[in-house]
């Protein structure tokens, strides 16, 4: 028997619609990356940004730690996050702590998030998913091409969207979790991004470019001494169904590079494809 694969694109957005439901209720020297203090170099800023995907890609894995807060109408809610990425492979594995109750009654039970290419898995997803299921939805579905909507921004996309960068400046030396690190600021757009990215991959991007605010997300990314992303912040302004823009911050940190980071998809039986609850 063929089953037919249900995609659930209204009710996809476990964490941000839960977050809307609560809002309702220095150095001197040049370095590995061939650029200088004021940003000149054989490398300039933009093309340092430019290439943090590749670099990633070529570092294999690594640890992170995610935080987006939202805020809307005064109010400011934070959903946390921490796993492993195999970014040879584009497969992730985030477990994903929603804010308490206003009236902290009873917490939210963590998340478990999959991210893999073109689709985003989820367990303890609750709204009627029995708790031994997972919900499978294709990214490319989603209006924000799961940027925000899963309540962390995939890692490889963050760096993906930095591949969309302009106007890059140079902001000097800081320290990130004991690293030294160089400091960049700009402007990512959400086509370009899709551009500069195989065919295959475009479709999350192009959908994002339309259901935000504006394809511009501003970002800040620090970069150690090979070039590797050990923290990255993006802006974004997200549409979300209100008549208001929700402003979105989500910020990625990376560290332990090279840590084991196998991530085993689910199969087909332990996914639900029966309706979620709104």
């Amino acid at each position: 028997m063929v089953r037919r694969r249900q995609t659930h694109t209204g009710s996809a957005a476990v964490a941000l619609c839960a977050a809307a439901g609560l809002m309702a209720t220095s150095g001197c020297g040049g370095g590995g990356d061939g650029t200088t203090v004021d940003g000149r170099g054989a490398n300039d800023p933009t093309q340092a940004v430019q290439r943090a995907a590749a670099v990633l890609a070529r570092a294999g894995s690594a640890k992170a730690r995610t935080s987006m807060e939202m805020a809307t109408g005064g109010t400011r809610v934070t959903i946390n996050g921490e796993g492993v990425y195999d970014f040879r492979r584009g497969r992730g594995r985030l477990r994903v702590l929603l804010p308490q109750d206003p009236a902290g009654e009873v917490p939210h039970r963590p998340i478990t998030e999959l991210l893999a290419p073109g689709a985003l898995y989820m367990k303890n997803r609750g709204a009627g998913v029995p708790a031994d299921k997972w919900v499978r939805i294709e990214t490319a579905s989603m209006a924000d091409g799961n940027l925000v909507t899963g309540g962390a921004t995939d890692p490889l996309a963050a760096a993906q969207l930095l591949g969309g960068a302009r106007d890059v400046r140079y902001l000097g030396r800081s320290e990130v979790d004991g690293a030294v690190v160089r400091h960049y600021r700009g402007t990512a757009e959400l086509r370009r991004a899709a551009l500069a990215l195989p065919a295959r991959d475009r479709a999350p991007f192009l959908a994002a470019a339309k259901g935000f605010s504006s394809e511009r997300v501003p970002f800040d990314v620090y970069l150690d001494e090979d070039g590797r992303v050990r923290r990255m912040r993006h802006q974004f302004a997200y549409d979300a169904g209100r008549e208001r823009p929700v402003a979105v911050a989500s910020t990625t940190y990376l560290y332990d590079f090279g840590a084991p980071a196998e991530v085993r998809l689910p199969r087909s039986e332990d996914i639900y494809w029966g309706k979620i609850a709104e």
